[in-house]
């Protein structure tokens, strides 16, 4: 019996001896393991700027509310007793655990709790086990629903993005605030900074009681500042400006180097909402919102460019050499055109006679463009005008962006419609009708290449963008002088959109167009109102181009075409330090108050005409 004891005695000391002196680093290492965890210091996102350093978005401190993994059953009962003082609904706990589950690694609650829920928390420290507050950089967007979709906003990362190479494993983990869309989403690797460490120890009960002692925290590296071509007033004007609860784009872009000024969409979204996670009511709303306010317009929406697009057609025609700008057609305007054993239209029925390119452009007239998409032929129209790329995109750096429709070739009409095209499909889609769909920013993209010498760079947000191919129209520098000029006969005195486009010290010129859609062509809706344009001294090269869409405003002179000008003036107001003031048009003036003592200076012979039409009254 005796050497029975001692044999089992020899066994436990010599298990003793095993476990605490040869296994001695492995017990102290998971018994550390239990009381001390790393966690992650969120970085700052870097800051973005417009031209002229004025922040556009920036970071706010926050709090954010956190849970350790651990028991279930204890988590569960922590989350229960945490919802009765934020707001944390069944769902939302059980995807709290299920996350628990998957990554075995601490979950945020709130990524930007309000401090009411902070201090409750702080109060009862020893009913929430595992949960701990930290402080953590908020995004903050400072033009709000005025850039919503240019900016675009952040979130915590998913599971299916960081399965993507865009988040590396090297970089990127679960609980992270990435760039979900827009600039934030296209930069995000520049925006993003590095995470830092720190080591917390905790007691029995999961409550953590500070920092480890012996082991210094890593710091967190800010991201890279990134400075914008955009002009943060302007941005903010033109929301200001655009018509209450109409839907639309505006796009304004430097003719000298395609920088994007302004890119709005309306109707739009704070992006502010997003920040710290939106609640499902709101997203809910957003998405089921008829007026789509995440739908980005200026950039994704299509639509018929109409008499915008009759500059495309004229330049093409002069870079082919089938017309000069001096030459008339065949054929004058009498209000309709008999070809193809048909009559088609001119939307003036009493006629502009004979035109030359300038004065056909300047009264948009059909019949005019009819005979030059005769002339220039199918073949070549699509040719030509795939090659500049009306079927493509501009490029811009954003992560989304819709190629523009148009045929590539005959064949389109065959796949798409089911028959082979006639040289009549020319007719249409030399005055900007048929299957022919643009975005507001191709559309500001071209005017760019006409208040230039044809060429137009792809446009680009960020200072730094890389180079894209752009626009190349051989077009020599009387051609463009022609086309400015039919784009200076629709604003001068007696153009469709004089009245809204008359400024006190800048030449507004530009096109006016009216897209017709599903919806008007069945009579159920008005078309939508485009103009597109360019502003500077007069005299002088143009210093800015704006284009405009309000969906269903029908008339691109008195409803697109004061935007552009309102937006123009802002902006070159503003580039030289002169004030600004809401009245700025010819036609808000004279709705105001009398003419203004500017209009007399600038256009005599309107103003002579205007008071014999009146008696000689102002």
């Amino acid at each position: 019996m005796y050497a029975a004891t001692g044999v089992i005695l020899g066994v436990l000391i010599l298990a003793f001896f095993r476990v605490q002196v040869i296994q001695s680093e492995g017990w102290v290492l998971r018994a550390s393991s239990n009381r001390v965890r790393i966690l992650p210091i969120p970085a700052p996102r870097g800051t973005i700027y417009d031209r002229n350093g004025v922040i556009i978005a920036d970071n706010v401190p926050g709090y954010s509310v956190t849970i350790l993994p651990g028991p279930i059953d204890s988590v569960r009962a922590t989350l229960n007793r945490m919802s009765e003082h934020m707001e944390l609904s069944e769902e939302h706990r059980e995807r709290i655990i299920a996350r628990l589950r998957r990554f075995g690694r601490e979950v945020i609650i709130d990524s930007d709790a309000d401090f009411a829920v902070v201090s409750a928390i702080e109060e009862r420290r020893a009913d929430f086990p595992g949960v701990y507050i930290d402080m953590r950089p908020r995004r903050r967007y400072h033009l709000g629903a005025a850039a919503g979709h240019l900016t675009g906003y952040v979130g915590e990362v998913t599971a299916e993005e960081l399965a993507t190479p865009t988040f590396p494993d090297s970089l990127y983990e679960a609980g992270m605030i990435v760039g979900k869309i827009g600039i934030e989403r296209q930069y995000e690797s520049t925006l993003q900074g590095r995470q830092g460490v720190r080591w917390v120890e905790f007691d029995a009960r999961g409550r953590i009681v500070g920092d480890f002692a012996g082991v210094e925290r890593v710091a967190p590296v800010e991201g890279e500042d990134l400075h914008l071509n955009l002009d943060f007033g302007l941005q903010q004007w033109i929301h200001q400006i655009f018509p209450d609860s109409m839907s639309g784009a505006v796009v304004a872009l430097d003719p000298e180097d395609g920088g994007v000024l302004a890119m709005y969409s309306a109707p739009g979204y704070d992006p502010n909402l997003f920040t710290g996670g939106i609640d499902v009511d709101t997203w809910a709303g957003l998405n089921g919102d008829e007026a789509k306010p995440l739908f980005d317009r200026a950039v994704l929406g299509l639509y018929a460019p109409a008499s915008t697009w009759k500059l495309a057609s004229a330049g093409i025609a002069l870079d082919a050499g089938v017309v000069t700008p001096d030459e008339v057609m065949p054929d004058p305007c009498e209000g309709t055109w008999f070809w193809g054993n048909r009559f088609w239209g001119c939307w003036d029925r009493s006629g502009h006679g004979f035109n030359t390119l300038a004065e056909a452009i300047g009264n948009s007239c059909d019949v005019y463009f009819y005979q030059l998409g005769l002339r220039l032929g199918l073949d070549q129209l699509l040719d030509r005008s795939t090659e500049i790329g009306f079927s493509t995109q501009c490029g811009v750096d954003l992560p989304q962006e819709s190629r523009g429709i148009f045929p590539r070739g005959p064949e389109y009409w065959q796949e798409v419609f089911g028959y082979r095209p006639t040289e009549g499909e020319a007719l249409n889609l030399a005055i900007g009708q048929g299957p022919n769909s643009q975005t507001p920013l191709k559309m500001a993209q071209f005017y760019v290449a006409l208040a230039g010498d044809g060429s137009a760079p792809a446009p680009s947000i960020a200072r730094d963008a890389p180079v894209v191919e752009g626009w190349e129209l051989n077009l020599a520098p009387n051609h463009i002088a022609s086309l400015q000029e039919g784009l200076r006969m629709v604003t001068a005195p007696g153009g469709t959109a004089h009245f809204g486009t008359a400024l006190q010290y800048w030449d507004v010129i530009g096109k006016t167009g009216t897209g017709q859609n599903p919806l008007s062509v069945r009579g159920l809706a008005e078309d939508h109102a485009w103009f597109a344009g360019m502003a500077g001294l007069p005299g002088g090269a143009p210093e800015i181009v704006v284009v405009a869409i309000v969906e269903y405003g029908e008339s691109g002179g008195q409803v697109a075409a004061p935007i552009v000008a309102k937006a123009a003036d802002y902006y070159l107001r503003s580039k030289r330090g002169m004030p600004i003031d809401t009245i700025q048009t010819y036609r808000e003036h004279i709705m105001t108050g009398p003419v203004p003592p500017w209009y007399r200076e600038r256009f005599p012979q309107a103003f002579e005409a205007r008071a014999q039409a009146q008696g000689g009254g102002d």
